[in-house]
């Protein structure tokens, strides 16, 4: 069977090796060889996934860059024709419209597969809350898959789905992911839109992403990312808020807990393996740092035992009172235990967690990030049946605090621990941290040797170079030419790339060291970007890397007017590349819109 990982399938597309009809034929035998219908709460019909895959036949597979890749959504989030039920049928609504997350994944050429069983209504970290069955855990069938995302997990690992989606409100994206020894990634909250999603805790989910690879869940990631202005809680990125990319974890300081607040619940495998990581990222450079880990604690208390279960109820009041026998009896009695709190009681937790926020500031003066585990242990499903409500609240112990806190995180393998269930370890950074993560992420999980998944399949290499992450080369007859503003895809100069024969390679960024502004005598109005003179004084730019032949490049220089050109400019990655620049003297009396990170993000501003 072919593996479902990114760098399997996308280079077997681009040498012909594959097409994605052959992958989704081979991907239903899969699904039918794995019989687990708990999996799947509605899966496609056959002929419409293989529908869906040959439409893809005669599109570029440079121009997308999920070109044939099957994904999974979490039934609570909407996809339009489809039934969204939130894991409780008497709930369930057909979708009119598709969550922008899930529509930017299907306009870049993913195949979606069908929707995963949850904990119902999302509640839960456990898996086992679902009148759909039990997923069953892809490494270790005795125990549970984790929630409240577990089919989503489960088809990952399985190989059932080359990445899913699920939500994250207080580690419903790591923790089966840690149980499934797969990536989880909770992007940084408003990153992604949560629009057409049925809330839990409005305020703080997340859409979350599973994979095989750090590198995949963060192509995924990237893909959803935006600024969505039907979202109330959307954010954009703040200036300067990119971290360069890691390529190793020489001098990485990781904060680690000790002492009263390192907690296994009695789980010596788990604890034993949690060190071994420990001493494996000291071998790899970096640094642990003993942190107080009180605050985060005391924060991650604040999600159960305080008004944030009234968000709860908020989001499900009218079903609730009109329905109350369609619900899990433990996801009815967490639910209607939101009824108990009143404003008084909403404004002294808010209090309280500006006070704990603040506390935290002194504790990330001395780390970069946080090294956890993802959880401190991994229980059968007969133990969570005996104890439901304990051993799910034990599962939060290192995720509950994150969302509450404003951070990013990504759970990634660290290895199989010596009871034989697979271990992983999450790190915690700042918010908007999220690709400098990733990067992270990524080194732990090759270095633990694990296989991808409940596969066989080892890792790919991870796709770095000497300044960082590698991008593709172009072709002998072509040169790599960066655009960042009217050329880019959707808009209205992007013709004059196709016209003189370009094609799409990927979606980057500047090194910190550009300033951005909007030249609004050009028709249509263009970006000027300039090298800024003072270092410090600069910010990454998104733009895009196209592929030009040489024999266009005349041709696409006597298109650009003056005071813009061609120059050299310096990436993310610490490579160089050509690209759009503008003549500083021009800058000098333009709008200065460095703040929003690049030229999609100003004409979203603008409602363009």
């Amino acid at each position: 069977m072919t593996s479902l990982d990114f760098n399997t399938l996308r280079s077997g597309y681009l040498t012909g090796t594959f097409t994605p009809l052959q992958i989704i034929d081979e991907l239903i035998e899969k699904i039918v060889a794995h019989d687990d219908p708990a999996v799947w709460i509605y899966r496609l019909a056959d002929d419409d996934l293989l529908a869906a895959a040959a439409a893809l036949k005669d599109r570029p597979v440079d121009d997308l860059p999920l070109y044939g890749l099957p994904f999974a959504v979490k039934d609570n989030i909407d996809v339009a024709g489809l039934p969204t039920t939130a894991a409780c049928p008497d709930f369930s609504y057909i979708a009119k419209t598709t969550a922008p997350a899930v529509q930017r994944l299907l306009d870049t050429g993913a195949l979606l597969v069908g929707k995963t069983n949850l904990d119902q209504f999302a509640t839960g970290l456990v898996g086992v809350r679902s009148p759909y069955g039990t997923p069953r855990n892809a490494v270790d069938p005795s125990c549970v898959p984790g929630g409240s995302s577990a089919g989503s997990a489960v088809a990952v690992s399985a190989g059932l789905a080359s990445f899913s989606l699920g939500t994250d409100t207080a580690g419903s994206g790591r923790v089966p992911a840690g149980f499934n020894n797969i990536v989880g990634i909770k992007p940084t909250k408003g990153l992604v839109s949560t629009r057409g999603i049925v809330p839990a805790c409005r305020t703080l989910d997340c859409v979350s992403v599973f994979a095989l690879t750090a590198e995949d869940g963060g192509t995924v990631r990237d893909v959803m990312a935006g600024f969505d202005p039907g979202d109330g809680y959307s954010r954009r990125p703040p200036a300067g808020s990119r971290r360069h990319d890691a390529v190793d974890l020489t001098g990485i300081r990781f904060g680690v807990p000790t002492g009263a607040f390192l907690k296994f619940f009695d789980d010596d495998a788990y604890q034993a393996a949690f060190h071994l990581t420990l001493e494996d990222v000291k071998a790899l450079g970096a640094t642990l740092v003993e942190i107080d880990f009180a605050p985060f604690a005391q924060t991650a208390a604040l999600l159960y035992d305080g008004p944030w279960v009234a968000e709860r109820y908020v989001a499900l009041r009218a079903f609730l009172e009109k329905s109350p026998g369609s619900f899990h009896p433990v996801t009815r009695a967490i639910v209607e235990n939101g009824k108990n709190y009143d404003a008084a009681d909403v404004y002294a937790a808010t209090y309280r967690l500006a006070d704990l926020a603040r506390r935290t500031e002194t504790v990330w003066a001395g780390m970069d990030a946080m090294l956890l585990p993802t959880a401190g242990s991994m229980y059968t499903i007969a133990e969570v049946e005996a104890d439901p409500v304990q051993l799910n609240s034990n599962l939060g112990y290192y995720t509950n605090f994150v969302n509450l806190l404003d951070l990013a995180a990504i759970a990634v393998p660290a290895g199989i621990a010596a009871n034989d269930r697979p271990f992983g370890v999450t790190l915690v950074g700042p918010a908007f941290s999220d690709a400098w993560l990733g990067r992270l992420g990524g080194i732990i999980h090759r270095n633990a040797g694990v296989a991808m998944g409940a596969t066989d399949v080892a890792l790919p290499a991870m796709r770095t170079g000497a300044a960082g992450p590698t991008p593709a080369g172009p072709a002998e007859d072509t040169v790599l030419v960066a655009v960042n503003g009217a050329h880019m895809r959707g808009l209205p100069l992007n013709d004059q790339l196709i016209e003189l024969g370009a094609t799409f390679v990927r979606e980057d960024r500047t090194a910190p060291r550009y300033r951005l502004y909007s030249l609004e005598d050009f028709s249509p109005i263009r970006p000027g970007m300039v090298r800024s003179t003072v270092p410090e004084d600069g910010e990454s730019i998104a733009l895009e890397v196209w592929a030009l032949p040489k024999v266009s490049v005349g041709g696409l220089l006597v298109q650009i007017p003056a005071p813009l050109g061609l120059g050299t400019l310096d990436l993310d990655s610490g490579h160089t590349v050509k690209g759009f620049v503008c003549e500083a003297a021009a800058a000098a009396g333009a709008k200065d819109i460095t703040a929003y990170g690049g030229w999609r993000n100003y004409l979203e501003s603008l409602g363009q």
